[in-house]
């Protein structure tokens, strides 16, 4: 297609073309009823003209009588520039006036009428007056009027200028318009270019701007936005397909070792029970690994959660410590909960217990700390985890702090991705998806995911848009210690 093919069907093309149109529609109105209020307006100034020398010539018949009457209309018809006079009898011969021929019938009918008419001296038949003809006693008719020719010359100015701008107005509307569809051309095509780069897999590429920021500019700025996203998940995919195939590789190694050593020295059905337990184990540390990744893939990609309720994050929070207090009995590790009632956020409440249980498990596992302290003696094994939930602001923080080594300030944002472990981490179990999981959940729902030294240990916040305000009840305060005898007397740390 050549290039004024494209101008022609471009969208700002056709749009300067309908506003041309409607503009000079518009002008053509505008400029003809300037004409016709023009026009009116002469042949009213000429009729009062006319009516006023009438007026006078009726008044000057009255009191001289028809001799009078035409001595007075042959002075005037020697001045130069006078305006057009006839006196006819009864029976419609000239008695004075300057006016030599008019279309038959004219001067019986009295009124204001427009009529053409020939001058006396004059050869040329084509001259257009306003004349109104009058009635004087005795039979006689009195003809004045004036000329129309300023009227005509007007009118035919007018008209000329018309045409003349309606011209210049379809010439510069159609430069313009092939102007402006030139520029918003040349501007999609770089678009499309650009398109087509990152279509064929370069996804650095960016929509040009002009800096002007009109429409054009702000779909660019979008889709750049766009596009950046798209090189974030893109890089998130190819550094999750790495981790996965170095994160992976050692279980999936574990798991084919096992069946390996069950094939060359398990010789009972126990032996095979025992290897197949070991298996089994293996592979359903595998599917939680990729049912996580699942999950993680599905909140970064801002699908709306199903059951999105108003849901009380404190009942939540319980709910979740109860469901752990084996593990923490088991781990030696006291649990302190601590909130009030009545602050409900807009969430999946599964999802909301499923980033509670990770930061939970989390700080079960690496949060071990020193011993509790009654009466200067230790008490326990490995501290305590504290969890509480509390409104600031329009938001609503849930938190779970342990006094275990905690992070250090330069790694807080990596842990957050996915398979990033810490080197002290890396003995314990685990795959390194718990706080990936749980932030991507938190920018699901709005919220995010605070990480803070807890002096010592790590405290992560999840920060949760408020649902509504909430209800005024009376501060709860709930003490679970679970561990040894001595945790459950004294289960606050000193």
């Amino acid at each position: 297609m050549t290039i004024l093919g494209k101008l022609f069907r471009t969208t700002a093309f056709k749009l300067s073309l309908a506003y041309l149109v409607v503009f000079a529609v518009g002008a053509s109105l505008v400029l003809g009823g300037v004409a016709w209020s023009v026009n009116s307006l002469l042949n009213a100034q000429i009729g009062q003209t006319v009516d006023a020398e009438i007026t006078g010539l009726a008044e000057q018949y009255e009191s001289g009588g028809i001799r009078h009457l035409v001595d007075i209309i042959e002075r005037r018809t020697r001045q130069p520039g006078s305006s057009l006079y006839l006196v006819t009898n009864f029976a419609g011969q000239s008695l004075a006036g300057n006016v030599a021929t008019l279309p038959s019938g004219v001067i019986d009918h009295p009124g204001l009428v427009e009529t053409p008419y020939q001058r006396q001296n004059d050869a040329s038949p084509n001259h257009l007056a306003l004349a109104r003809i009058f009635l004087l006693p005795g039979g006689f008719r009195l003809l004045v009027g004036r000329d129309l020719e300023e009227r005509e010359n007007l009118r035919s100015v007018m008209i000329h200028a018309l045409f003349t701008s309606l011209i210049w107005l379809v010439l510069i509307g159609l430069l313009g318009g092939l102007f402006f569809a030139l520029r918003v051309l040349r501007r999609v095509d770089a678009m499309n270019a650009t398109a087509k780069t990152i279509m064929a897999g370069d996804l650095s590429g960016r929509l040009p701007m002009a800096g002007t920021g009109d429409e054009l500019d702000r779909l660019a700025q979008n889709l750049n936005a766009m596009l950046e996203r798209i090189g974030e998940l893109m890089a998130g995919l190819r550094e999750v397909s790495d981790n996965i195939a170095h994160d992976l590789r050692t279980p999936l190694t574990r798991l084919r070792n096992e069946a390996e050593h069950a094939l060359r020295s398990a010789e009972t059905a126990d032996g095979y029970r025992d290897a197949l337990h070991k298996i089994i184990e293996e592979a359903d540390g595998l599917i939680d690994v990729f049912n996580a990744l699942l999950m993680i893939a599905r909140a970064e990609a801002g699908t709306d959660p199903e059951g999105m309720v108003e849901c009380d994050a404190a009942m939540a929070m319980r709910d979740v410590a109860e469901l752990y207090e084996p593990v923490a009995e088991e781990a030696r590790v006291a649990l302190h909960i601590s909130g009030e009632s009545g602050l409900t956020v807009q969430a999946s409440r599964e999802l909301l217990c499923q980033a509670l249980a990770n930061l939970l498990d989390n700080a079960l596992k690496h949060g071990a700390g020193g011993p509790l302290l009654h009466a200067g003696q230790a008490t326990a094994e490995h501290g305590v985890v504290s969890m509480a939930v509390k409104r600031v602001g329009d938001s609503v923080e849930l938190t779970v702090a342990d006094h275990g080594p905690g992070v250090p300030p330069e790694d807080r944002s990596r842990v957050q991705e996915r398979f990033v472990r810490l080197e002290d981490a890396r003995s314990r179990p685990g795959s390194g998806l718990g706080l990936s999981l749980a932030a991507a959940i938190a920018r699901l729902h709005g919220g995010r995911i605070r990480l803070e030294d807890n002096e010592p240990g790590l405290r992560v916040t999840l920060v949760l848009p408020a649902a509504r305000p909430p209800v005024k009840m009376p501060e709860r305060s709930t003490l679970s210690s679970v561990g040894s005898p001595a945790l459950l007397e004294h289960g606050r740390p000193q």
